[in-house]
């Protein structure tokens, strides 16, 4: 793989709102629309392998940005919140105060959302970087910002916690390559409008 590039959808209802949305399949926004056409002139190049999350958001952003071709792969669904799904931080801190999603994780929802851990997201993001490692060329990802920032995080052979440390925003860009055959972040939560 020469480098990926990853796209975090654009902006919905629930992510303006601040609501944790992980399997809630939502549309974008007007805004949203208009931050994914925006992305259209970083796709310059070809490439070999794009894989986009199954969320309605994700599709519409690779569409928009003008990603045709692409592969749904489930793996790249955002965390599942499980319990905390469609609530956002203030409203959690209410009854758990301090909540970190980082360090504290979910609580168990339901059959639809029963909730990960920070490692089993991260078991799903090295299944996706051992599957673009395997391309001859360049791979784009469409995808949520949590999901990408533990991806980021495992890129740079951090723990998927790590993630934490690399703040995301909808409807931006960022690029993952090598310097002296070593994995680095090449661009990071660029924005295009």
């Amino acid at each position: 793989m020469n480098d990926m590039l990853l796209l975090r959808h654009g902006e919905t209802e629930w992510s303006k709102a601040g609501r944790h949305t992980g399997r809630t399949d939502l549309p974008l926004t007007e805004h949203g629309e208009e931050q994914a056409r925006a992305l259209a002139p970083v796709i310059k190049e070809t490439y070999e392998l794009v894989l986009v999350s199954p969320a309605q958001r994700a599709r519409r952003t690779a569409e928009l940005a003008g990603l045709t071709g692409y592969e749904v792969d489930a793996d790249l669904w955002e965390w599942d919140y499980g319990g905390y799904e469609g609530i956002t931080t203030p409203q959690i801190r209410e009854t758990r105060p301090g909540w970190y999603l980082w360090r504290d994780g979910v609580i168990p929802g339901d059959a639809e959302h029963p909730g990960e851990s920070a490692a089993q997201v991260g078991a799903r993001a090295d299944r996706v970087i051992e599957r673009a490692m395997a391309v001859e060329g360049r791979v784009a990802l469409v995808a949520h910002g949590h999901f990408l920032r533990v991806l980021a995080a495992r890129w740079l052979r951090l723990a998927p916690e790590d993630g934490r440390l690399l703040k995301l925003d909808t409807g931006t860009y960022s690029r993952l390559g090598f310097e002296h055959a070593e994995p680095v972040l090449l661009n990071w939560n660029a924005p295009v409008c």
